[in-house]
């Protein structure tokens, strides 16, 4: 329901139910308010202090933080380590120019300087248009019909 803006009327005691909601894509919380849970009614004992409403919005923006975000890009930090940390498809064995790339003479290894993982079905087919030594970087040029 990404097009909709969903709410959670919480009328359950303390202030945790609300922070709880935020993974499940809750984006308005109703919370009832008092400044004094003593006071007559039925709504004062469920509802928050200021202090707890000041804990319920620091919650919730500490979840939202570390869910991130639905974008997925590169950090500083995954950036420096890119190549050492990330694979890259490479010969399994030795393999012949023309030979076709299969499940049998490909794998991933580090570093991460040739073609990504994530490229996998896209390599797996195509002919080899030069020989290549077991561990030797699958690279973009290799492809005979299509770069991935």
């Amino acid at each position: 329901f990404e097009q909709y803006n969903i709410g959670f009327s919480d009328h359950s005691p303390g202030y945790f139910a609300g922070i709880a909601s935020v993974p499940y894509g809750i984006t308005f919380i109703e919370k009832h308010f008092t400044l004094d849970k003593n006071l007559e009614g039925p709504d004062h004992k469920a509802s928050v202090t200021p202090d707890e409403l000041k804990l319920l919005c620091e919650g919730i923006r500490a979840v939202e933080v570390s869910l991130g975000s639905y974008v997925k890009l590169v950090t500083d930090s995954e950036r420096k380590n890119k190549i050492v940390a990330r694979k890259s498809i490479v010969a399994k064995c030795a393999i012949k120019k023309g030979e076709i790339f299969t499940i049998d003479n490909i794998t991933t290894k580090r570093p991460g300087n040739g073609i990504s993982p994530m490229h996998w079905y896209g390599v797996l087919g195509e002919k080899a248009e030069k020989d290549f030594e077991e561990d030797q970087l699958i690279v973009h040029s290799c492809f005979s019909e299509q770069e991935v």
